[in-house]
């Protein structure tokens, strides 16, 4: 019997035995058995007019296969330790594995440092997986003897008659698989941290502990992706933001509210100046638009059909409900609606920095990256079908010119499909699609398609940019909707005398300013190019002699619009030049005798070089040339 067998892209008939050398030769871990992942004990039973295509684990799913593994390994290393621990669920995840824990302590470093040493224990003893089909009601009983309630009330909701577990040196879990054949192929692995996790991520239910942990084919690309790690630590935004003074969460305030302290709030001010003015040049007109409405404004637009899980309790005000705006576009459609528009007004392109607040569970907060106030670059665009296609491509340029500006030049872009629940014609779909591929082929920009991830009113065009560490970030949208303006009846005069419905663009081009912020700042590990750095110039005097020569060239740089700090402090300039250096100043200046003498100034670079004594004429000449080429 020859069955045959996919390597790669090419498809080989072989011999059983054949096909156990070849197994062995490419370390594979399991099969796909006509697409379907499954166990390499599964070859026992195989057809001979099957197809069947290795997994080794250097390979995407062989790797999620190791890691979920890892995580049942780990759960068992846990109930060895712990026997009044309840489990839950441990699936792979990107980069990694998880379990959720029922344990009415947190686990500590202690803890995990043993659990690792249990894991270690039973990864030697090279414990086969071994997989049991039974029916769903021995299952139950099974987990009922044990004690795992979870278990049973996840098997209560499933539908089929027959499920299937997996035992290693004793320990059982409910799992689908498929799993490594033994322990002992786990070569590298790691337990990175522990939180808190709601049962089924519903704050309702019980909080759990929740295990992270990561696991690798060598140990080399685990210590790789640890120092990967501890490279996103030193980057961390909430670190930086409280060194830095950018911003501050208070508890008081509430959580996922954001307030902009004086040095994140001049950076904030330097990318809403920098935004207005290019908008202007870009032809769009600029907006304010109110932070509350009437609850009947949202029923209009459709949010509250689509959108209320996300959108905050409405206020009574008069008898009459209002709502916190979590959009803009409603206000925006106002502002069409205003005056009677013709063929002529159109493309009309309105812009406005607005704040809206949304509701998000308390789990998902995340410091800049994940709040409940925040301000949308948002514009909406207005134009006619024919306009459409060279609307989208402009968008898409000045996108790619914004994030270029701040120093994101690598990115993936989605085209985002029609989701289960929308509104609006079939035929307006296929339309707003086709002009957001047609956009981007005619840019020339790759794109993949992210099938049913568009908004309830129309498709969307996804940016992500790629930060330094590689890591894509979701900020830049473009949305074509057809149907808001059905919804509100907006319409233009043609230049045949009728009206003729419009069509809206919905766009941001950096997403939110907190969120941008939160990507800047760990782009630049805090250390912000001198266009963007909230202090750019710190004067320092080396003793108490040299504090009227300082506060000379303070007052010359302060003068010509420099953002510059006067350090006269008495300490050593050694301690001075640390703290700047800590506090990314882009350049200090330090001034003593021979500064004083030559008239001259000494000038430090955060990454600690000195340059040449130089006039504060032509140090503020070089400084202009940097900052306007915003480099």
């Amino acid at each position: 019997m020859s069955i045959k067998v996919k390597v790669k892209d090419s498809i080989f008939e072989l011999e059983p035995e054949q096909l156990e050398k070849l197994f062995k030769e490419k370390q594979a871990i399991a099969i796909k058995i006509n697409g379907q992942s499954k166990d390499l004990s599964s070859l026992s039973s195989l057809n001979e007019d099957e197809e069947i295509e290795l997994i080794t684990p250097e390979s995407k799913e062989g790797l999620e296969i190791l890691r979920h593994s890892t995580a049942h390994i780990m759960a068992h290393a846990v109930k060895d330790l712990f026997p009044q621990v309840k489990v839950t669920i441990g699936p792979a995840i990107e980069d990694g594995f998880y379990y959720d824990f029922d344990k009415d302590e947190p686990f500590t470093e202690d803890d995990l440092q043993k659990i690792e040493k249990r894991m270690q224990e039973i990864i030697k003893a090279k414990n086969p997986f071994i997989r049991k089909e039974i029916s769903k009601q021995e299952a139950i009983k099974l987990f009922e003897s044990l004690g795992e309630s979870y278990k049973v009330e996840i098997l209560n909701e499933i539908e089929d008659d027959r499920v299937s577990v997996y035992e290693e040196g004793g320990f059982i879990d409910l799992c689908r698989g498929p799993h490594i054949p033994h322990t002992g192929m786990v070569k590298a692995f790691k337990l990175l941290s522990v939180a808190g996790a709601y049962w089924r991520g519903d704050e309702r239910n019980k909080m759990l502990q929740r295990i992270y942990g990561t696991a690798f084919q060598t140990k080399q690309a685990l210590d790789e992706y640890l120092k990967f790690l501890e490279e996103i630590k030193k980057r961390d935004h909430r670190r930086l933001g409280k060194q830095l003074r950018l911003f501050e969460i208070s508890e008081e305030v509430g959580p996922g509210l954001i307030i902009w302290l004086p040095n994140g709030a001049i950076v904030r001010k330097i990318i809403e100046d920098f935004w207005k003015d290019e908008h202007l040049k870009a032809g769009y007109q600029l907006l304010y638009t109110p932070h509350i409405a009437k609850l009947e404004l949202w029923s209009k637009s459709g949010h509250l059909d689509f959108y209320r899980e996300n959108m905050f309790s409405p206020m009574q005000i008069d008898e009459v409900a209002y709502q916190l705006k979590p959009m803009n576009c409603p206000f925006h459609i106002q502002v069409y609606k205003s005056e009677l528009r013709s063929y002529r007004d159109l493309p009309l392109r309105l812009a406005e920095l607005g704040t809206v607040y949304r509701y998000e569970r308390s789990g998902v907060l995340h410091g800049l990256l994940r709040v409940r106030g925040f301000t949308q670059d948002d514009a909406h665009i207005f134009c006619t079908e024919e306009q459409l296609e060279e609307e989208i491509q402009k968008v898409l340029d000045f996108t790619i010119f914004v994030l270029s500006t701040f120093g994101f030049d690598n990115y993936e872009i989605y085209i985002s499909t029609r989701p289960e629940k929308y509104v609006g014609s079939l035929e307006n779909w296929e339309k707003a699609t086709n002009a957001l591929e047609q956009a981007l082929k005619k840019r020339d920009l790759p794109y993949q398609i992210d099938p049913g991830e568009g908004v309830f009113y129309g498709p969307k065009i996804d940016i992500k940019i790629k930060d330094v560490l590689n890591r894509a970030w979701q900020c830049s949208t473009i949305q074509v909707d057809f149907n808001i303006p059905e919804r509100f009846d907006i319409t233009y005069r043609g230049k045949d005398g009728k009206q003729h419905r419009s069509i809206m663009i919905h766009r941001a081009l950096m997403g939110s300013l907190e969120r941008f912020m939160g990507v800047l700042i760990e782009h630049y590990a805090g250390a912000f190019p001198l266009w963007l750095a909230p202090v750019q110039v710190e004067v320092m005097s080396i003793s108490e002699k040299h504090v009227d020569y300082a506060k000379q060239v303070y007052d010359k740089l302060i003068q010509k619009s420099v953002r510059v700090k006067l350090n006269t402090e008495n300490e050593k300039i050694g301690y001075k030049i640390r703290q700047g250096t800590l506090n990314k100043v882009p350049y200090m200046v330090i001034v003593g005798d021979k500064e004083m003498e030559s008239g001259k100034i000494t000038v430090r670079l955060r990454e600690g070089k000195n340059l040449e004594l130089i006039t504060i004429d032509e140090f503020l000449q070089q400084l202009f040339e940097r900052i306007q080429q915003r480099k």
